[in-house]
């Protein structure tokens, strides 16, 4: 097992991978942790789009910040990246955002279907931009000679 360089890490978290966001919760509750699509490009934001009115969103817009953790959990090929930081914007989410979002998951040809789709249900969603501030990233890959 070793660390992962700055380079590494975020190159890790640019890929398609699904994440699980945490926030604080409630008192006397555990913290929120749920799957979610996100983006990020090294260097940049984490970006994460969600309903407004989900208790996601509030407990995140209350805390201003969230945590978020993506993984390979595979025989021989055992990475993760985690990451926390603070919100620097929350933004409605257009229609191209989720476009977008859900190209990077699902493609082109199939993003445009499910787009369409949940037209109706995605309109009141919004863009929750985080700063990474804090890593956690290590390979425990087996190296081979």
């Amino acid at each position: 097992m070793r660390p992962m360089t700055r380079e590494e890490r975020e190159a890790f978290l640019a890929e398609p991978f699904v994440g699980i966001l945490s926030v604080t919760a409630e008192p006397e509750r555990a913290p929120l942790t749920t799957p979610i699509w996100y983006e990020y490009q090294p260097g940049g934001l984490v970006k994460v789009i969600t309903p407004a009115g989900l208790r996601k969103a509030r407990l995140i817009e209350e805390a201003g910040r969230f945590a978020l953790c993506v993984q390979v959990a595979v025989v021989d090929d055992y990475r993760y990246v985690s990451v926390e930081g603070p919100v620097t914007e929350i933004t409605p989410a257009s229609k191209q955002a989720g476009y977008d979002m859900a190209a990077r998951y699902m493609g082109p040809d199939r993003a445009t279907a499910y787009v369409n789709a949940t037209e109706q249900t995605g309109s009141g969603n919004v863009v929750i931009h985080m700063r990474p501030e804090r890593w956690n990233a290590v390979d425990f890959r087996v190296l081979l000679d």
